[in-house]
């Protein structure tokens, strides 16, 4: 049939992820760091996305396209977490991670520590192409932007920079993007407290300090920020 239905410009998408969230048919989805429309019977043409999105490449088309299914959508959005979900990979969906104050999972008793085992993680997805910039963790939060790979490197990763902060990953070197861009619209979309950035020693990792040095200038606040760099074998530098 020939109705109203959203287009999505990938050449102006900068991935940000807000339309994902604005869609609550689960019409689009990131694939390979872009908005798409996955599913024509799944948008009903009214166009909440078209707001969100921050560099207009949405908008409205008349073309041939299945008819909004209303009762496949609701049957979508109220499976369970274990399907799969209309609107592309279940790693894209955020939520918040609740940890309790208990017991460590494990204990290793060194002669001059215990060192303690259990992750800090605090939220998903973690990797900043995916992110969106408006989600609810954000507000209020400690950020911390890190290099994908300190982590391996550094072996009290979890504990000395992941606890009571947000965390989001990336590689400049192997991700095809602009990180300032994203970085600047949750800086713009969020009360954010502090920032701390974590990267390796390598030269190419610089990217990633670049690009939040970038992302607090276009966003134009003051907030407090870091950067710590790890060396290829480990140590705090």
């Amino acid at each position: 049939m020939l109705r109203q239905i959203i287009k999505i410009d990938k050449d102006k998408c900068n991935g940000c992820g807000l339309c994902v969230t604005a869609c609550k048919e689960g019409a689009i989805g990131l694939v390979d760091g872009k908005a798409e429309l996955l599913r024509d019977d799944y948008c009903d043409g009214l166009g909440n996305c078209l707001p969100v999105c921050p560099t207009g490449a949405i908008s409205f088309e008349e073309r041939e396209a299945a008819a909004f299914d209303e009762e496949a959508v609701l049957k979508s959005t109220t499976q369970s977490a274990a399907e799969p979900l209309a609107c592309g990979c279940p790693g894209t969906h955020s939520k918040v991670i609740e940890r309790k104050e208990t017991a460590p999972a494990a204990q290793v008793q060194t002669q001059t520590q215990t060192q303690i085992f259990g992750s800090q993680l605090a939220q998903w997805p973690v990797q900043i192409k995916l992110v969106p910039a408006n989600a609810q963790y954000f507000q209020g939060a400690n950020l911390l932007v890190a290099a994908d790979c300190a982590a391996y490197a550094y072996g009290a990763f979890h504990n000395d920079f992941m606890k009571k902060r947000v965390t989001l990953i990336g590689c400049p070197k192997l991700d095809d993007c602009d990180y300032s861009e994203k970085l600047a619209a949750i800086l713009d979309s969020n009360d954010i407290k502090s920032i701390t950035v974590v990267r390796m020693e390598v030269p190419c990792c610089g990217g990633i300090e670049t690009a939040e040095k970038e992302a607090l200038r276009k966003s134009g606040k003051m907030i407090p920020w870091q950067v710590i760099t790890i060396s290829t074998d480990g140590e705090m530098l």
